[in-house]
């Protein structure tokens, strides 16, 4: 009999607790002042319009509601909540430079931190400037031009073993370069993150605990649930743990577990190192040595070793997904454009040597419109959110009219309202790129357009980077990876699609992914042909 009272007394409380939260939501739609802004009407009071977002490729709905209604309107989220979405760049550099104002949601920082403990991904204010000034030097060029040969070693080997696989099968070899490429750049986070060796391009080799771990986490992350987003809503249903929860406790416990032990081996090459004991150099000059490094002489800032430890799946998730699949993304294009591979192919074999240092790479300005090209037609992360903690007011470069026909030229905002920053639909803009914008093609860099030079981007006058306090920390890493990739690997082969263009799609859940249309349960691929270069 208690029992049943406490399970009546739980659930009367869930109830309430719950109407109050819907008192709350309905209070603030009818006094949003996004109610009059023009959008596309909602297909679903609890899914909003999320339905048809989720179905169409990443961004195309988007930039057909913008030609619709206006560079500035609203749509519905989950709950049928208006969301504030733009492609103004005056609004979107106010976002991003306001990163006190608009932050992660908190739904998504529980669900992040879930998976990544409270890294510099996922903590904000005063947390995040201390994070990020400590990190810094370890992602400055110096630090980025020592880690280069890593870089150009692992490509190396990958393009060793795709030359076994193209003599096995006479002379042209069908791989999905995907997952050849994941692994690869596993191997270098792995290395130049923390000095330590994945295996993951080992084919003949067990993936090793780390891996395993990574991997189940990812797995288990990558599909969307609506129950973890309902945990994020609700605290009380976090008390449920699903097969989920369990998959990711577990995969955190030995990554927690494996952290630490490589954090106290940073610390010993380090202090090592300060003795004058010669060490391995990558002992010293990977990501977590340098971290840990600049956390020493950090003073007050210093940050405890829970929080230096954040930045191991950090780290793992950062510098590995993204990368791997701009360069899968980078692969697929030269294969839709021949003449831009051949000309590329042209330019990589200038260069006399197999092992280029990072300021060759840099040096070489086709690469590099290739790399920047493919990263503003094929953002790896496409879009995130921001929500506004306290009440702002968002000025425009180009006013929007209301359902009442009176045009505004900024948007009031209210705390707890949700902004979408549209990275992929801005890097695209017909109305900055021009009306070739959705394609591929490097020589635009040769003369870009003024209107780009007003993007809120750290980087190449695009949003893949973002920009802001809150803006790519590792961006300088991914790019010269990307292009010791692509230097190794084109010189090496031919690249031709296995399948017709129309087959590949493009899959979001943090990054954006290729899937084959025709065979989605076959999950994440980018099939291609590869054969070896005749060198005359």
């Amino acid at each position: 009999m208690a029992f049943l009272k406490l399970a009546a007394s739980m659930l009367a409380t869930l109830a309430l607790y719950g109407l109050y939260k819907l008192a709350r939501i309905i209070y603030g739609e009818l006094t949003s002042p996004l109610r009059d802004m023009p959008g596309p009407k909602s297909s679903s009071w609890f899914y909003g319009n999320f339905k048809e977002i989720f179905k169409a490729e990443n961004s195309v709905l988007h930039e057909q509601w913008v030609d619709t209604y206006g560079s500035t309107l609203k749509y519905k989220g989950l709950f049928n909540l208006n969301r504030l979405y733009t492609v103004d760049t005056k609004a979107l550099n106010h976002v991003l430079m306001n990163s006190n104002i608009y932050q992660k949601p908190a739904v998504a920082r529980r669900n992040l931190s879930h998976i990544l403990g409270a890294g510099v991904l996922v903590v904000e204010g005063e947390k995040h400037r201390q994070q990020r000034k400590v990190m810094n030097p370890a992602f400055g060029p110096v630090q980025i031009r020592e880690l280069t040969n890593i870089f150009v070693q692992k490509a190396i080997k990958l393009r060793d073993l795709w030359s076994v696989e193209s003599s096995k099968e006479g002379g042209t070899a069908r791989v999905d370069v995907l997952s050849w490429l994941s692994r690869m750049t596993l191997d270098v986070i792995g290395l130049a993150g923390f000095n330590y060796e994945f295996n993951a391009l080992n084919p003949d080799e067990k993936p090793n605990e780390l891996n395993h771990a990574f991997s189940v986490m990812f797995k288990a992350t990558s599909q969307f649930e609506i129950f973890p987003v309902l945990q994020g809503f609700f605290p009380i249903l976090r008390v449920i743990k699903t097969q989920r929860d369990r998959t990711i406790e577990g995969a955190t416990a030995v990554m927690s577990r494996i952290g630490q032990q490589l954090l106290a081996s940073s610390k010993k090459s380090l202090a090592e190192s300060e003795k004058g004991v010669h060490t391995d150099s990558i002992g010293t000059r990977n990501l977590l040595s340098l971290l840990v490094k600049a956390n020493t002489s950090a003073g007050h800032l210093r940050l405890s070793d829970e929080d230096v430890l954040s930045q191991v799946p950090t780290f793992l998730v950062a510098g590995h997904e993204t990368t791997s699949t701009g360069t899968t993304w980078a692969l697929f294009a030269l294969t839709q454009a021949l003449q831009v591979q051949a000309k590329l192919r042209a330019e990589l074999l200038t260069v006399p040597t197999d092992t280029p240092t990072m300021d060759e790479l840099n040096a070489l300005p086709y690469l590099d419109a290739v790399v920047r090209e493919t990263l503003r037609v094929h953002a790896p992360v496409p879009s995130t959110i921001r929500v506004a903690v306290e009440d702002d007011i968002i000025p425009l470069s180009e006013g929007w009219t209301d359902k009442h026909g009176v045009v505004h030229n900024e948007v009031h905002v209210k705390k707890g309202q949700t902004i979408f920053v549209p990275i992929l639909a801005m890097n695209r803009s017909k109305a900055i790129w021009g009306e070739d914008g959705h394609e591929f093609k490097p020589e635009r860099w040769e003369k870009v357009p003024e209107a780009a030079m007003s993007i809120p981007g750290v980087w190449g006058n695009m949003m893949t980077f973002l920009g802001g306090p809150r803006a790519c920390i590792g961006y300088r890493f991914s790019l010269v990876e990307m292009k010791a990739l692509l230097f190794t690997l084109v010189r090496a082969f031919e690249f031709e699609l296995a399948v017709p263009a129309s087959e590949i799609g493009k899959k979001s859940a943090v990054v954006q992914r290729p899937v084959l249309l025709s065979n989605p349960d076959a999950g994440n691929t980018m099939p291609l042909l590869l054969k070896p270069v005749q060198r005359s």
